[in-house]
């Protein structure tokens, strides 16, 4: 059991929250009340950033302290709104906001997954037809064990997770977002993940 404090109540946060929770991780959430994220990560081993990713780096940068020394798992994706609603173009070309974020908070451990799907793949991976893949950026190789465990609690199997390294790799899978909404407006909501053919 871990104590995972899980920032933003949106799809992607809640479902998060709850299938951790039915894995018997002690899960606490936070939205946009004030002093409510601070409060989760303060408490927290392990903290989701589930939140909008255009607003990511500034909400987290203000968390420094109560971040330091923790494992920040980081599932979003920072682009602007497309003229539709769907992700439109990265917001961070040529890095990505994992780095941004580590850049930002030396002192915490920023591991950056789960952003290569739709949300309900995050938690129901053998769902889909075909396996899915979970990718897995960051510097620290301990973080990434650590978040490699929660990762098979949701029930992703060994196979499936890849480990590509440091946190600049990041910038290849936040990069995958460009295929979401070209993928959504030909086959709608349905689940889907980018995965490697082996």
């Amino acid at each position: 059991m871990t104590t995972i404090a899980v920032l933003g109540k949106g799809r992607v946060g809640g479902n998060l929250a709850t299938a951790l929770t039915r894995a018997g991780h002690e899960v606490t959430t936070a939205g946009r009340t004030p002093g409510a994220a601070a409060a989760a990560a303060r408490t927290a081993r392990i903290v989701i950033n589930a939140t909008p990713g255009d607003g990511s780096l500034d909400r987290l940068t203000a968390l420094r302290e109560e971040l330091r020394g923790k494992i920040l798992v980081d599932v979003s994706n920072a682009t602007a709104d497309g003229p539709d609603g769907l992700p439109g173009d990265l917001l961070h070309p040529g890095s990505s906001l994992a780095e941004q974020l580590q850049e930002a908070l030396p002192d915490t451990h920023v591991v950056k997954t789960l952003n290569t799907m739709l949300f309900p793949v995050m938690t129901a991976p053998a769902a889909l037809a075909q396996a899915p893949d979970a990718f897995l950026s960051g510097d620290d190789p301990q973080a990434k064990q650590t978040v490699r465990e929660l990762l098979a609690d949701l029930g992703w199997r060994e196979e499936w997770i890849t480990d590509l390294g440091g946190i600049r790799t990041a910038r290849a899978t936040e990069a995958a977002i460009l295929f979401v909404p070209h993928v959504i407006r030909t086959s709608g909501f349905a689940p889907f993940a980018i995965s490697i053919a082996r």
